[in-house]
């Protein structure tokens, strides 16, 4: 049932923000140079690893400078990009993830495989399900990029305090999730997204 439920609700989204995925990808396009989309290694379900797609928000290479966003201070995200990731329009192109089963649409985050060499036997159980578009830590997180902001040391925050409390949250999802909950998270993201 659920992976009914996420190509149905995949190509629903596709198809009817159709237009606005358009006009995005060409705002993104005249901006700055470089493609429409950013793909990034993430590990999935099982440890395996897949490339998640995304609206491109920063300048050309500039995830070899990091892989952390530190919110309007960093100076990597395009104009385009901030309003893109203010909103979590970046995140649209991952129903084509989740449309060719990679993804789902509620599920634990996918972490890049840096971050993962830091899981412990315990936290590693969240690859047991496959990755989503938004959790419980989404929701908790949400603004993730301006905390990390603040931070004089934003990776070790990161490291140390965020990623710990994301991957129980993770777990609390693997152990109890249901289609109805999953229902439930759909829909309080959506009105996180409306109240921006």
């Amino acid at each position: 049932m659920k992976r009914t439920f996420d190509i149905l609700f995949s190509v629903s989204v596709l198809l009817l923000l159709s237009p606005i995925l358009f006009i995005i990808s060409i705002s993104i396009i005249l901006e700055s140079r470089g493609g429409m989309f950013f793909s990034q290694t993430r590990i999935g379900k099982n440890e395996q690893p897949f490339q998640i797609l995304k609206f491109r928000t920063m300048f050309l290479d500039s995830e070899k400078k990091g892989q952390i966003t530190v919110g309007d201070r960093d100076p990597r995200i395009t104009r385009v990009g901030f309003f893109l990731r203010n909103y979590k329009l970046d995140e649209l192109p991952q129903f084509w993830n989740v449309l060719i089963g990679e993804m789902s649409i509620v599920g634990p985050r996918p972490e890049v495989p840096y971050y993962v060499n830091f899981y412990d036997k315990n936290q590693r159980q969240v690859f047991k399900v496959k990755p989503g578009i938004t959790d419980y830590a989404s929701l908790k997180y949400f603004d993730e990029n301006v905390l990390l902001g603040k931070s004089e040391d934003p990776e070790r925050t990161y490291i140390d305090e965020i990623m710990p409390q994301k991957l129980a949250l993770n777990l609390e999802y693997v152990q109890s999730h249901s289609f109805l909950n999953d229902l439930k998270i759909i829909g309080k993201t959506a009105l996180r997204i409306l109240k921006k």
